[in-house]
């Protein structure tokens, strides 16, 4: 009984410190918002810190696809949209091990909904886990959220996450190829 009291607190501390690391993220990001918009001016790099911070924060919501989209049209939108795909996938891992953190929080605050969701995941994660991060959907943030408290497996969650993201961040670039190439007639 001790060892399941200590695993508990241990869950519920590191689902607090997980919480509390994306809120001093967001409060940096709002201090610093000239650091961020800068970041796009360093080209892929730019791009992937930029997807990397936008793909971590949920409460703040940051520019990222404004950058890939202006980005896209100035260079190779293929690489921009591969670098962007990557930082979103990684930045989304913090919200991943908040969920993993928080399981045990999250199965006791929501117990009806806590076994239908993890039937849910189990049968449809993949599928779920690559269309919701390949589309502009803010329900990705809750399922992630969810998937980490479900253990649905680290390394699968961001492999789908990446490939969804990537697709997602490709079309912007190209979007961004195409429609500010023409409208701005860069070339």
């Amino acid at each position: 009984m001790r060892k399941l009291l200590a695993k508990i607190k241990l869950e519920y501390v590191a689902a607090v410190l997980s919480v509390l690391m994306t809120i001093a993220l967001a409060v940096v990001i709002l201090t610093n918002l000239d650091i961020v918009r800068r970041m796009g001016a360093f080209g892929y790099a730019g791009a992937f810190v930029i997807s990397i911070i936008s793909g971590a924060t949920v409460i703040v919501p940051i520019p990222g696809l404004a950058v890939v989209l202006s980005l896209g049209a100035v260079l190779n939108p293929l690489l921009v949209g591969i670098a962007a795909g990557l930082g979103e996938a990684l930045g989304a891992m913090t919200i991943y091990l908040t969920g993993m953190s928080g399981r045990t929080l999250i199965r006791n605050r929501f117990p009806k909904f806590y076994p239908r969701m993890a039937n849910w995941v189990h049968r449809k994660g993949d599928m779920a886990i690559f269309l919701y991060s390949a589309i502009f959907n803010p329900f990705y943030y809750p399922l992630t959220l969810a998937c980490g408290a479900l253990r649905f497996g680290l390394r699968r969650f961001f492999l789908l996450s990446w490939a969804g993201k990537t697709v997602k961040c490709i079309v912007v670039a190209y979007a961004g190829y195409f429609g500010l190439r023409l409208i701005f007639n860069l070339g």
